[in-house]
């Protein structure tokens, strides 16, 4: 069984059937599954403003829905796994 470590290993899937014959043959790193929870804290969320091409978004949110995953949180869990890998690289 091969291990998926990135979301981007994961492909689009044409169909149901598609998508059940890779989980049959692949499965997820346990590292990439603790990093998809989000763990409350103390701290206060900051809100910000980012401006999109919507041909962009609307990929974002397309690829988000096929993982059934909201395309905001989606994004956070993208740009922590990001931040996590220059951090590693840096060290």
């Amino acid at each position: 069984m091969k291990t998926i470590s990135s979301w981007s290993e994961v492909p689009s899937f044409v169909d149901e059937q598609a998508e059940a014959d890779f989980w049959a043959e692949h499965q997820l790193d346990p590292h990439l599954i603790r990093g998809s929870v989000h763990n409350l804290d103390s701290k206060e969320s900051t809100t910000i403003t980012l401006r999109f091409d919507p041909r962009m978004l609307s990929k974002i949110k397309r690829i988000a829905k096929g993982r059934y995953l909201n395309y905001q949180s989606m994004m956070k869990q993208w740009l922590a796994e990001r931040i996590e890998d220059e951090q590693n690289r840096h060290q």
